[in-house]
């Protein structure tokens, strides 16, 4: 007996399904729909459409649906899914490289967290490490939310939580060089 197929895919998202594979690494032809990835991702209560759902509205080639659902940016990036994932479908990889087409094409479904994720990725490109009181006023004052979450400011700085001033990381040239290799693998895109 041959191998079996366990998840029927359409051939009209092969293209997609091939650059998803192509250029972030991502399989999705495995995933036959456990739902071991689901079941532990911490963010999927915030989600509209699983983790598992999302991978099989691409299989099923409902690709602009997936792009256009809140759940891609809900994702924290875990990875706890792909931990989970028994076919090493690696759908935390999954969830961001939809991000990154979505952003492509201009189908950000949620303008604060794609803030948030480029804040984020500037603050550690910057330092090293996240600079929390940095990020949080810089998405403050982008996202037109000045005093958002503010009254928790005192009490995390007297408590040592955050700090005013960012702590640099003591290699800036390793940090330097796993953006360029990103930047690189990407083809030039962030």
């Amino acid at each position: 007996m041959g191998p079996v197929q366990l998840s029927t895919t359409v051939v009209s998202s092969q293209g997609f399904r091939d650059r998803l594979k192509e250029a972030y690494g991502a399989d999705i032809s495995l995933c036959y729909q456990c739902g071991k990835c689901s079941a532990g991702c911490p963010a999927a209560f915030a989600m509209e459409h699983t983790v598992r759902q999302i991978i099989r509205m691409v299989q099923a080639g409902l690709i602009q649906e997936a792009l256009h659902t809140y759940s891609i940016w809900a994702c924290a990036g875990c990875e706890t899914c792909s931990s989970r994932c028994p076919r090493q479908v690696d759908p935390a990889k999954v969830m961001e490289a939809l991000r990154i087409e979505a952003k492509n094409q201009g189908l950000v479904s949620d303008q604060e967290a794609d803030l948030f994720h480029d804040l984020f990725l500037q603050s550690v490109q910057s330092n090293g490490r996240l600079h929390e009181v940095g990020l949080m006023a810089r998405f403050n004052i982008l996202s037109r939310q000045i005093f958002k979450d503010a009254i928790h400011a005192p009490g995390l700085l007297s408590q040592g939580k955050l700090s005013i001033l960012p702590h640099k990381n003591q290699n800036p040239d390793a940090v330097a060089r796993i953006f360029a290799n990103v930047k690189k693998k990407r083809g030039g895109n962030k």
